[in-house]
C-alpha cells in the first residue's frame, strides 16, 4: 500500500526509552493521537508506569523489554511487534543517556563504550531491525532524538560524540531509504528538565542562572516540547520532511548568549517600531 495513502492516525508506533521523562512524553502524545504505541526500555516499572498513564487516557500500548545496545533484544522487540499488530509505522529512536561522561581526558574507554552503545549503536540496531518491517508496513517515519550538544561544544565528550553520529545516521537512512516510503529525522532537543536532570539546572544558583541566561525564550524546556515535535514529524503534515534536523532549544543554538546581547544590543528595551536609527 503506498504509504500517502493511509490515515497515519492508527499507526503502530514503537519509542525506546519511554519509561520515563521525555519517551514518556512522546509515547504519550502519539497514543493520544490514536496510534499503539509500543514502549520499549530496560525498565520494567516505568515502562508499566508508562503503559498505564496511556492507558488511563484511553489509549493503547504494551511495554516490550528491550536493551537497545543488544542486537537480539531489539530484534525480539520488532518480531514482538510485528507478531502483535502486523505493522511498525513509527519508530523514536529515544533511548540514551550519559553516564560517568565528562572532558576527553577524564572519560574512561569502559564510559565511552557504555555512551556509544546506548546512544548511537542502540539508534543503528533499532533501525536497522526496524527498516524491513516498516517497508513492509508500506513505509513510515523515523524519528530519532539526538541533541544540541550534536552542534555546540558544551562538555560531555562521548554524549556529543554519540549524538552527532545519530545526525549522521538520521541522514543516511533518509536517502538511502525515502524512495521505500521511509522518512527519516532527527530532534536535537536542548536542556529539558525531567527528573533526571542535573541538581544543577533545577535549584537556584550561579551555573542555572548562567545556563538559563543563554535561552532567548528564558526558560528550559519540557518534556512535552519535545514530544510535540517528534509528532508533528511522525504525521501526514511532515510527509514533506526527511533528512531534517530539528533543534528544540528556546533559541539555544541561534547566536550569542544573551548577556552578551544586553551589552551590546541592548535587547531588554522593548520595540518601539520605524528603522531609523539614532
Amino acid at each position: 500500500m503506498d504509504r500517502s495513502d493511509r490515515n497515519r492516525s492508527g499507526d503502530v508506533a514503537i519509542v525506546t526509552g519511554a519509561s520515563n521523562g521525555i519517551g514518556r512524553a512522546i509515547a504519550r502524545r502519539l497514543a493520544a493521537v490514536d496510534a499503539t504505541v509500543v514502549v520499549a526500555d530496560v525498565d520494567a516499572e516505568g515502562g508499566a508506569e508508562t503503559v498505564a498513564a496511556i492507558e488511563d487516557d484511553g489509549g493503547t500500548a504494551e511495554f516490550v523489554r528491550t536493551d537497545v545496545s543488544d542486537a537480539t533484544d531489539v530484534s525480539t522487540m520488532v518480531e514482538a511487534t510485528m507478531d502483535a499488530h502486523g505493522s511498525v509505522d513509527v519508530l523514536v529512536n529515544n533511548a540514551g543517556g550519559s553516564f560517568d561522561d565528562g572532558n576527553p581526558d577524564r572519560v574512561t574507554e569502559e564510559a565511552w563504550d557504555r555512551i556509544v552503545d546506548v546512544n548511537l549503536k542502540g539508534q543503528f540496531l533499532c533501525a536497522r531491525e526496524t527498516l524491513p518491517a516498516m517497508v513492509e508496513s508500506g513505509g513510515g517515519a523515523m524519528v530519532h532524538v539526538s541533541s544540541v550538544n550534536a552542534r555546540l561544544g558544551v562538555g560531555l565528550a562521548a554524549y556529543s560524540a554519540s549524538k552527532n553520529g545519530v545526525l549522521a545516521l538520521s541522514r543516511i537512512i533518509a536517502t538511502q531509504y525515502g524512495r521505500h516510503g521511509v522518512r527519516s529525522n532527527a530532534v536535537c532537543p536542548g536542556s529539558i528538565i525531567t527528573d533526571a536532570s542535573s541538581e544543577k539546572l533545577t535549584s537556584e544558583g550561579p551555573v542555572r542562572e548562567e545556563w538559563l541566561d543563554q535561552y532567548p525564550v528564558d526558560r528550559f524546556g519540557r518534556p512535552e516540547d519535545v514530544a510535540a515535535a517528534v509528532a508533528f514529524l511522525a504525521s501526514d503534515e511532515a510527509s514533506f520532511i526527511t533528512g531534517a534536523e530539528l533543534a528544540i532549544d528556546g533559541g539555544l543554538t541561534a547566536g550569542l548568549d544573551q548577556r552578551l546581547e544586553t551589552m551590546m544590543y541592548d535587547i531588554d528595551d522593548p520595540p518601539t517600531g520605524g528603522g531609523d536609527a539614532e
